[in-house]
């Protein structure tokens, strides 16, 4: 091997690569988010969580096949509890993931469709269950009894009327 080639295999190459990353992490690199674009991205969130709410309450009649809405066992997110996924759930014998507890319901209390995992649906449900549960502590235990909804502290932002059935009066 020549002495060019050696330079090039040794110093210019590991310099052009070092010099490119340097140049993509200056054009990526900027401030923190106006308020502009974090009233933009706020807007964007609550408006997938109020389509998750809809969803929740029996907006897409492919989920059930016999009635049921999420809302009939989970009024207001009650006993959801989306911030202690991804845990291990005696009716599938599994360790689960959020998402994979909703179509686990959509397709066996609800006889309905599941949806795919990455859909903007998917995303709008969990959008609504975590939206609800945003600041509710985790406890230990919480599959095992019936919880409440979130308080409406947690639940800002949308508007939402209780349903009568259950913790949601």
């Amino acid at each position: 091997m020549n002495m060019h080639n050696r330079f090039v295999r040794w110093v210019a190459m590991p310099l052009a690569a070092a010099a490119a990353l340097a140049t993509a992490t200056l054009v990526t690199a900027r401030e923190p988010f106006t308020k502009e674009e974090i009233k933009a991205m706020d807007e964007k969130l609550t408006a997938s969580a109020k389509r998750g709410y809809d969803m929740w309450y029996g907006a897409r009649a492919d989920m059930s096949s016999n009635g049921l809405a999420c809302a009939n066992c989970h009024p207001d997110g009650a006993a959801t509890n989306p911030q202690t996924f991804p845990k291990y759930m005696p009716q599938t014998d599994k360790v689960m993931a959020f998402r994979d507890m909703v179509n686990w319901c959509i397709e066996n209390p609800q006889v309905g469709k599941a949806l795919d995992a990455s859909s903007p649906d998917m995303v709008a449900l969990e959008s609504y269950s975590y939206y609800l549960h945003r600041g509710v502590p985790i406890d230990t235990g919480l599959q095992t009894r019936q919880t409440a909804g979130p308080t409406p502290k947690n639940a800002r932002g949308l508007a939402v009327k209780g349903t009568g059935i259950g913790f949601d009066k």
